[in-house]
């Protein structure tokens, strides 16, 4: 198949908590409601005592490099404002130490992160933040991590995750990484290569060499495993790749047309679509004893499945009643159902690791839009109006949904896919930056932290 086995195995975090004074802490950040005015944040460089060369760059380096990942990410939410650094008039020197409030009230600042690095005498880097609510005057957060120096910009989304899920009470999201079909070359030579990065655009690898077509790409719940279909000698095979080993393999060979293969929730099974005689319908394959069982049998196209996070339900989109729409069927393929009814075509369903809502690919009114449902199908919305948005993702906790888009030439044909990434409000839209141009991107679900309490 010809892969690049570039990743670097995941590592392990030490993690060391330190007692935080969380009795008067006010700072909050509400992030179910609408548009909001963000919250004001600074977080200086990560301060050290001795700027000690490392395999690579230097602490001071490291250091500036880590908080500048850290407001990236925490302003790339739309919940946080960065406080210009020009504008400080303390100077943090240890993250243990309590800061002069009074010298960051006058910037209007609310959330203060401080840090600073050393050289453990087992020559790794220990990283230690504290996160401060300014207005209270009390420590909400305080941590330690242990770890080798290159992996310093996994530990900045560590402790952006920490950092959001003290003020927000939900889960962070950015120590998890995005798979997506790279593409090159004109429309009718295209050359598709899975590839893969952090959620933030870093380190973006190549994992096939484009000499046969890749689609469909989808990361397990719990596993750090993608699924995905590509053609080898012009027959589809479902193949699984396991991140932390490199390792691959294939599910299945299927001498006729297979789509979009994605995992259940427990890992234990990928659902897919086949076509036999001209009839597509769902399936199932138990990764375990690799027996496949089909649960749709009907005359229209049934695909795109998605199981529900407790495994129970499925959603899918049909043509069995004459137009695309969205359809939620029991696991076991009983009790198939409608639930889209609004005006235009529903495609490429995703149910919310919440839960709550499924997302989906809305076609109507010469646009490609992602919009959200309830799964009975209620209180439809849309979250983004452009051209052609297509393909929805979701973040590990539900808040966020990447997908691609496709931008319009000037004769009104074809155009250039990219990723990007829209929160349940519609208000928050970013792109994400890849090397290629970008389509069917797949969110992973966080990375492995080993904690270590003291």
């Amino acid at each position: 198949m010809g892969m690049k086995f570039l990743l670097k195995s995941i590592g392990l975090l030490l993690v060391i908590l330190f007692a935080a004074n969380t009795a008067q802490a006010q700072l909050r950040v509400d992030v179910r409601s609408g548009r909001v005015d963000p919250v004001p944040i600074a977080v200086p460089e990560f301060a050290s005592a001795a700027n000690t060369e490392t395999s690579v760059g230097t602490l001071n380096d490291i250091g500036a490099s880590i908080s500048q990942v850290i407001i990236s990410n925490l302003v790339s939410t739309g919940l946080f404002r960065s406080v210009d650094e020009r504008a400080f008039i303390e100077k943090i020197t240890a993250a243990q130490a309590r800061p002069n409030f009074a010298s960051w009230r006058p910037l209007a600042v609310q959330g203060l992160v401080t840090g600073k690095l050393e050289i453990t005498p087992d020559g790794n880097l220990r990283v230690e933040f504290r996160l401060w609510d300014v207005v209270a005057e009390v420590q909400m957060e305080g941590v330690a991590y242990n770890t080798p120096a290159s992996n310093w910009r996994r530990i900045a989304h560590v402790i952006s995750d920490r950092i959001y899920s003290r003020l927000t009470g939900e889960d962070g999201y950015f120590d998890t990484r995005i798979v997506y079909i790279a593409e090159q070359g004109p429309a009718t030579e295209r050359r598709k290569r899975l590839a893969i990065m952090d959620q933030d655009g870093a380190n973006q690898q190549l994992l096939t060499n484009g000499d046969f077509l890749v689609l469909t790409p989808r990361f397990s719940p719990n596993r750090q495993e993608i699924t995905y279909l590509s053609y080898f000698d012009d027959k589809p095979r479902v193949y699984l790749f396991n991140i932390q080993t490199n390792r691959q393999e294939v599910l299945g060979d299927f001498p006729n047309m297979t789509f979009a293969p994605r995992f259940s929730p427990d890992g234990n099974k990928v659902i897919m679509s086949l076509a036999e005689e001209g009839n597509t319908d769902v399936y199932v394959m138990d990764l375990r004893t690799r027996v496949v069982t089909q649960l749709t049998d009907d005359p229209g196209i049934d695909t795109s499945p998605s199981y529900s996070p407790d495994g129970s339900k499925i959603v899918f989109n049909s043509d069995r009643g004459g137009s695309q729409q969205l359809y939620v069927m029991d696991a076991d393929g009983s009790n198939v159902h409608r639930i889209s009814f609004g005006k235009g075509r529903f495609g490429t369903p995703v149910w919310s690791p919440r839960g709550d809502l499924i997302a989906f690919t809305k076609i109507g009114e010469g646009k490609f839009r992602i919009g959200v449902m309830r799964p009975d199908g209620k209180g439809e919305r849309l979250l983004t109006d452009a051209y052609q948005d297509e393909g929805p993702t979701w973040s590990p906790n539900g808040r966020v949904l990447m997908f691609f888009r496709t931008t319009r030439y000037r004769n009104g044909v074809g155009g250039k896919p990219s990723l990007w990434s829209v929160d349940l409000t519609g208000y928050n839209e970013r792109q994400v930056p890849t090397l290629y141009d970008a389509s069917d991107p797949a969110w992973s679900p966080p990375l492995p932290v080993t904690t270590r309490g003291q």
